[in-house]
């Protein structure tokens, strides 16, 4: 069964379901130890989890289709899921990095004429170069870690090597110093909160073009309250503890009440 992950605010809420995903036989260890380690982190710097910087993509069409990325269906076996999917789709690629200091982004990947792109290793490379580590100048970077997903154009080399050039061992990944546990969106504030929350608001007026869109979701982010991210993390220790409680299993409602 589908499901349903909400995002409660004082005037909306967003009820979406995306696509099925199917949970490996060693997930449960990997959350496991992840979850371990972030608690003992944690038991010795009380703030650690307002340390960390967590990143992620997510797509916004101009049609108002939502494809989000925290929105799942669990199951032991591959779920076969019909997904509907726009034809002809006119879409942003959206990049933001979330902590309890604030929001990153958003940053569009796009190609010089302004056209929407896939996300591929060469790309990302070039956002973190010159965008995600210049927005960091303001920041003690040696207090922050930073955290990423196993996606492919994540985790090659090349890119670790440029991650650990600016954040030492304090990176969590695949193929990092340490592990980000897989199939884990129900850990991520932009899966659980940030992505969900944004496409609430940004179709309101119906933009008409991916201009239009692109303005609405800048506005969206920038708006967020200071407060409204420290309860965001706050909620983050809590999934820590559900997590270890069940052993390793994922939530049974990815949900983020504000």
């Amino acid at each position: 069964m589908p499901i349903n992950a909400n995002v409660i605010g004082a005037t909306c809420q967003v009820i979406y379901c995306q696509f099925g995903l199917a949970i490996h036989q060693n997930d449960h260890q990997a959350r496991r130890r992840f979850v371990e380690w972030a608690q003992n982190e944690i038991a010795v710097i009380p703030d650690f989890h307002k340390r960390i910087l967590f990143s992620d993509e997510a797509h916004f069409w101009l049609n108002g289709y939502v494809n989000k990325q925290n929105c799942r269906i669990w199951s032991e076996a591959n779920p076969q899921v019909n997904v509907e999917t726009p034809l002809h789709p006119e879409k942003l690629t959206v990049w933001c990095a979330l902590w309890a200091g604030g929001i990153i982004g958003p940053y569009f990947f796009k190609k010089d004429e302004g056209h929407n792109v896939t996300v591929n290793g060469d790309r990302y490379r070039a956002m973190i170069t010159n965008f995600f580590i210049p927005e960091l100048d303001n920041q003690d970077v040696q207090e922050l870690w930073f955290q990423q997903d196993g996606a492919t154009c994540h985790t090659a080399r090349a890119t670790i090597d440029l991650l650990k050039d600016t954040f030492c061992d304090r990176l969590i990944s695949l193929f990092g110093p340490v592990n980000w546990p897989p199939r884990s969106c129900d850990l991520t504030p932009l899966d659980y909160f940030l992505w969900g929350y944004v496409k609430s608001l940004v179709y309101a007026d119906k933009p008409q073009t991916l201009d239009q869109l692109e303005d609405n979701i800048r506005r969206v982010i920038a708006d967020i309250r200071p407060q409204m991210l420290q309860k965001v993390i706050e909620n983050w220790t809590f999934r820590l503890d559900y997590i270890r409680a069940s052993r390793g299993s994922h939530m049974p409602e990815i949900i983020f009440k504000m």
